[in-house]
């Protein structure tokens, strides 16, 4: 069966940078994946008073609100469909309206019939951070995220975040897509951040990877001081790595929803493409 990467745009109020155009299409090419891109676009309740009306004219501010971000996503679609077409990957668009608070969450429940979702993150773009989450956590696939302004790339060269958890277990399961195509494959280990089991247990993970055909190697890693994520990201960076894979960890606390260190981290500063998995 064709891959199918599902890919969620945000409008309003921050929206996607352009260059995610570019970086769908490359992947969704070197996955031999179809594009399923969805806008999702903001509906404004008119809740005015004759007060408000009389100040802010609020039913004009929500009508240009909600066309802005009609426009928004129809440029990007629109930048989506060009890029498919370069690139020769299957595409189709669609979109919704949804109000303010359930953006994120519509995301979620679409991403559920299918197999990836690729949402595009940058620093400061709130409504995309909290769509990733959201996908994360709420749609039961992986979520392949990817800074907006890096160039797009194959991942021929593929890191592996590992803890010997269940959860770095499921997201190695979820990169076999990638894996399969990669010609290199790092296995890395932070030994410093918090105690682990067995030492050793990346090279075991590196020589049963082996054994299935992947060209893959093992290290250890120290934080050194820094955020666990940030020591990940550019271990993974300075071995010419394209691709860190990594378990997506979080759990409710009194209805709060708690993410672990390296998923926080990484959701708060995404410097490579990371593809989580809960």
């Amino acid at each position: 069966m064709k891959t199918q990467l599902f890919v969620p745009l945000v409008t309003h109020p921050d929206a996607n940078a352009d260059g995610l155009a570019g970086q769908v299409a490359a992947i969704a090419a070197g996955m031999d994946a179809g594009i399923h891109a969805l806008a999702i676009n903001v509906s404004i309740p008119n809740v005015s008073t004759a007060l408000s009306k009389l100040l802010l004219n609020t039913p004009d501010l929500i009508r240009q609100a909600e066309a802005e971000s009609r426009r928004r996503g129809e440029h990007l679609l629109d930048l989506l469909r060009e890029n498919a077409h370069k690139a020769a990957a299957e595409f189709d668009a669609r979109t919704i309206a949804v109000a303010l608070p359930l953006l994120a969450e519509t995301a979620a429940q679409q991403a559920r019939y299918y197999d990836f979702s690729l949402v595009g993150l940058d620093a400061g773009n709130q409504t995309a951070r909290a769509t990733a989450e959201a996908v994360v956590f709420g749609s039961g696939r992986p979520a392949l995220l990817v800074p907006e302004t890096t160039e797009p790339s194959a991942f021929d060269n593929i890191a592996i975040a590992w803890d010997g958890s269940r959860v770095a277990a499921r997201a190695l399961a979820d990169a076999r897509p990638f894996l399969e195509r990669a010609s290199a494959v790092s296995v890395i280990t932070v030994v410093d951040e918090k105690p682990l089991k067995n030492a050793g247990d990346e090279e075991r993970l590196a020589a049963a990877l082996r054994q299935r055909g992947v060209n893959a190697t093992a290290s250890t890693v120290k934080t050194q001081g820094r955020p666990i994520a940030e020591a990940l990201q550019q271990e993974a960076l300075q071995r010419g790595c394209q691709l860190l894979v990594m378990g997506g960890y979080g759990h409710s606390r009194l209805r709060d929803f708690v993410l672990g260190g390296a998923t926080e981290g990484v959701l708060n500063n995404l410097v490579m493409p990371v593809l989580l998995s809960h």
